[in-house]
C-alpha cells in the first residue's frame, strides 16, 4: 500500500473514534445549566417582550427560498459550462440543453403546482 493511502485510512480512523468520544466527553464534562434565559426566543437581536405575540414565518417564505437555493446552484453549475464551452465541444453543448429543459421542466411543475401564489 502507498504511504498515501495508508495515512488517509489512518485519519478516517482517527476522525470516526475521536469525534463520538469528543462529544460524549462535553455531555459529561460540561456544564448544564437549566435557567429561564437559556430557552428564550431570541430572533435578530431582538428580545420577545411580550410572550404571547410570537408569530411564526409563514411556509411560503420558506418554499421560496428553497426554490431559490436551488435554482441558483444549478447556474453555479451552468458558469464553468459557459467559460469552457468551446473546449468541451457539441456534446458538451447538448448535455446543458438537456440541463436546462430539465430546470424549466423543474420551473414549470412549481408554476403548476401553485408554489408561487401568495393567495
Amino acid at each position: 500500500m502507498s504511504d498515501s493511502l495508508i495515512l488517509a485510512s489512518f485519519m478516517i480512523a482517527a476522525l470516526v473514534i475521536i469525534l463520538p468520544l469528543a462529544f460524549h466527553l462535553t455531555k459529561y464534562l460540561g456544564s448544564s445549566s437549566d435557567n429561564i434565559r437559556k430557552n428564550e426566543v431570541v430572533e435578530g437581536g431582538i428580545r420577545n417582550v411580550h410572550k404571547d405575540s410570537f408569530e411564526g414565518f409563514n411556509v411560503k417564505f420558506f418554499l421560496i427560498g428553497i426554490i431559490f437555493l436551488i435554482f441558483d446552484v444549478e447556474i453555479l453549475f451552468m458558469f464553468p459550462w459557459a467559460l469552457n464551452l468551446r473546449e468541451l465541444g457539441m456534446f458538451a453543448l447538448i448535455e446543458m440543453f438537456v440541463f436546462i429543459t430539465i430546470l424549466f421542466a423543474g420551473l414549470i411543475y412549481v408554476y403548476k403546482s401553485g408554489i408561487l401564489k401568495w393567495s
